[in-house]
């Protein structure tokens, strides 16, 4: 009997950051196909956060509005890696971890609000030591 081996893959950030490029756009945006693909999330769900109609993701994906998102998702996820050190579990807060301080909305409740300056203000002052 052959054994199987799960093999987790924990990137880099910056490994993840350009993993997000859309290649078949000449500007350096980001796609928003393959951030749904890293973070599991449907194009209706990430419409729905971004505030565009789902069409717009596919047809107009570098759009200011679907871009803005993306830029702030990533800002978020980027200061919880910045604590963390590990990619996996920032994703996995982003997505899943209601946060206290914020009526227990996760962090991507609070980008899709437009609450990405609270959120990050929020992680700073974690990483300095003076809430938590």
């Amino acid at each position: 009997m052959k054994s199987t081996t799960i093999k987790t893959s924990n990137p880099s950030y910056e490994e993840f950051l350009y993993s997000l490029q859309d290649p078949e756009v000449p500007a350096p945006a980001l796609s928003p196909k393959r951030f749904g693909v890293a973070l599991q999330i449907d194009m209706q769900t990430l419409a729905e956060q971004a505030h565009v109609h789902r069409n717009t993701l596919r047809r107009a994906p570098t759009t200011a509005s679907v871009q803005r998102h993306l830029r702030e998702s990533i800002k978020a996820i980027k200061a919880a890696y910045a604590i963390s050190g590990d990619l996996n579990k920032a994703l996995l807060w982003y997505r899943n971890d209601g946060i206290e301080a914020f009526e227990f909305k996760t962090a991507e409740e609070l980008v899709s609000e437009g609450r990405t300056e609270d959120l990050l203000d929020y992680l700073m002052s974690l990483q300095a030591g003076f809430v938590g």
